[in-house]
């Protein structure tokens, strides 16, 4: 039996199909939230950021200092699933943390 062929089929362009195609939007990174906790000692936050993060000792504690002070910090960014995850390790460690979509 003989092959068939397809011709490609052409679409013609007009301005206002361009305006409608949607060019790709650059990921939003999310964010890891540790929040202030009546329980964790201020020494095991700065522990926790310098174990898991692998944050030198004085970036942990200022970080600690804004969980501390402010009620909260962001401790890291990326891609959602990556936030999840640091999400889960900061509850394992017992901290309480949340990931939000950075603006």
């Amino acid at each position: 039996m003989g092959r068939v062929s397809v011709a490609p089929v052409e679409i013609e362009r007009t301005e206002s199909s361009e305006a409608v195609s949607e060019e790709p939007k650059p990921d939003v990174p999310w964010v890891t939230i540790v929040h202030n906790d009546p329980v964790n000692l201020m020494s095991y936050v700065t522990y926790v950021f310098q174990a898991y993060f692998g944050y030198p000792k004085d970036k942990a504690k200022r970080l600690m200092l804004d969980v501390h002070h402010k009620g909260r910090a962001v401790v890291s960014s990326g891609t959602r699933e990556e936030m999840e995850r640091d999400v889960q390790a900061m509850h394992g460690y017992g901290l309480w943390a949340t990931l939000s979509q950075d603006r």
